[in-house]
């Protein structure tokens, strides 16, 4: 059955006026798009800045306090070996501390020039300057100590170590505490800093989920808003198609039936009252004359003539659907399509028989009529089986064939399938179309309609 043009113009009406969720759609994909693009972009940006804070600060922090640690033991060392220098009990003479001091003054340069390569960017070049000047003027001062314990003068460098050297080592040990100190505040801060990164991150992450929970529930809610509203749609325009499917159906029935009735009637009437005058002619001419065999002869056409309208006027809408139902019209039918089609037709019949009329017997006589055709047309085989079974519940009836099968009609299959269907959806039953090959009888197709009893006492159009 094909889509009229009202309905087209109604569904294409109906598709411009609600629109479609797409754009919508792409619209909330965009948001999201960029909603993630923006937030990858701020979490980069704070593990980048986490890292820089790390390896500016908390590594450089840490490498350096080791080197403060190593210079700070080196002092103590040196404040050792003072202690023992200005110890009376020991009988060494000052220069014998000369060797320690040096190894103690190699390690010691050596850890400042470490110190300063890792020192803290927040280093002021003052501190480092004040270290610098204070380790060379502590050794300035070591050098005179030992140049007056070479004199000899041990009095006098030992005067010198305990006035100016211990003095100067004092200073130096208070000037890397002081530098530990600050490397602990400034790990300290840089902990805090950590903290309060890792916080900030992870409420961008709750408010991320969030936002995000909140754009799916939306869009789900859009979705299903549209959904709704297109499914909405297609009910209505299929009610309506219902609606003109029944229409069309009843008008052709409505028209096939004036059909029939005005070819048995009107036609029927006048080919009998040509039949009966040609025979009252017939009898006034002489017997044996050429006149009465040629009246005899249109006579005899007149009635072949009668026989075709009736048989005509049958297969349009045949009477006895409305007189006898459709089991009667089924047993007069296919013998009539056997004897015109040449097809060779095996009819079974189980079940105990209930009456079928009205416009339901119609319309599966139609979908029987139809299937028979499409088997005399397309199928190329020559016999069918026809099956009404009378089930407690349902009617059912099967037309099969053996022919061409169902892939190799599908693409002559048109407007009578497409009728078959709509009949079968106004008697609220199932069609379907099976390749015999499923019910194992090789290529060919079966047509089963499935019809429920209640459905068949119901006016169906």
């Amino acid at each position: 059955m094909q889509q009229s043009p009202a309905l087209g113009r109604h569904l294409n009406r109906s598709t411009a006026s609600n629109g479609t969720p797409t754009r919508g759609l792409f619209l909330g994909l965009i948001i999201t798009l960029a909603a993630v693009v923006t937030y990858s972009a701020y979490i980069t940006r704070q593990i980048s800045g986490l890292r820089e804070l790390q390896d500016t600060l908390v590594d450089r922090n840490r490498k350096d306090s080791l080197q403060l640690l190593r210079i700070q033991n080196d002092l103590n060392l040196l404040a050792l070996a003072m202690r023992d220098m200005l110890d009376n009990d020991e009988p060494y003479p000052l220069t014998a501390w000369s060797a320690q001091f040096q190894r103690i003054r190699t390690d010691l340069d050596d850890a400042l020039r470490h110190e300063q390569q890792v020192a803290p960017v927040n280093r002021t070049p003052e501190q480092e300057q004040y270290l610098e000047n204070s380790v060379a003027q502590f050794w300035d001062a070591s050098d005179r100590t030992f140049a007056l314990a070479n004199a000899p003068n041990q009095s006098e460098a030992r005067t010198q170590i305990r006035i100016s050297l211990r003095a100067r080592q004092e200073a130096l040990s208070t000037a890397v505490s002081r530098l530990l100190v600050q490397n602990n505040e400034s790990e300290e801060q840089a902990a805090l800093r950590i903290g309060q990164i890792y916080d900030r991150v992870q409420r961008q992450v709750y408010l991320f989920l969030t936002a995000t929970l909140i754009a799916i529930l939306f869009t789900s809610l859009y979705l299903i808003r549209s959904n709704r509203r297109l499914f909405a749609q297609l009910a209505a325009l299929s009610e309506q198609r219902s609606e003109l499917a029944q229409k069309l159906i009843s008008t052709q029935e409505s028209t096939l039936r004036h059909i029939s009735r005005e070819l048995h009637d009107e036609f029927g009437q006048i080919l009998t009252a040509v039949g009966a005058m040609l025979t009252r002619a017939g009898k006034h001419a002489p017997e044996g004359s050429p006149l009465r065999t040629e009246l005899r002869e249109v006579c005899e056409i007149t009635q072949t003539t009668l026989d075709k309208v009736r048989s005509l006027s049958q297969a349009l809408h045949p009477v006895m659907l409305e007189e006898t139902g459709l089991e009667s019209t089924l047993d007069w039918y296919l013998p009539v399509v056997e004897r015109q089609a040449g097809l060779h037709v095996f009819y079974e019949k189980s079940g105990d028989a209930f009456s079928v009329k009205g416009d339901a017997a119609i319309h599966v006589y139609r979908v029987v009529q139809e299937a028979l055709n499409n088997v005399t047309r397309h199928s190329g085989a020559g016999e069918a089986w026809v099956r009404l079974r009378f089930l407690p519940k349902s009617l059912m009836v099967e037309v099969e064939d053996h022919g061409k099968g169902f892939e190799a009609q599908a693409a002559r299959q048109g407007i009578g399938l497409v009728a078959m269907r709509e009949r079968a959806e106004l008697l609220g039953g199932k069609l379907e179309f099976v390749p015999t090959a499923q019910v194992g009888n090789g290529t060919g197709t079966l047509v089963r309609l499935s019809v429920p009893r209640e459905k068949l006492n119901s006016d169906a159009t």
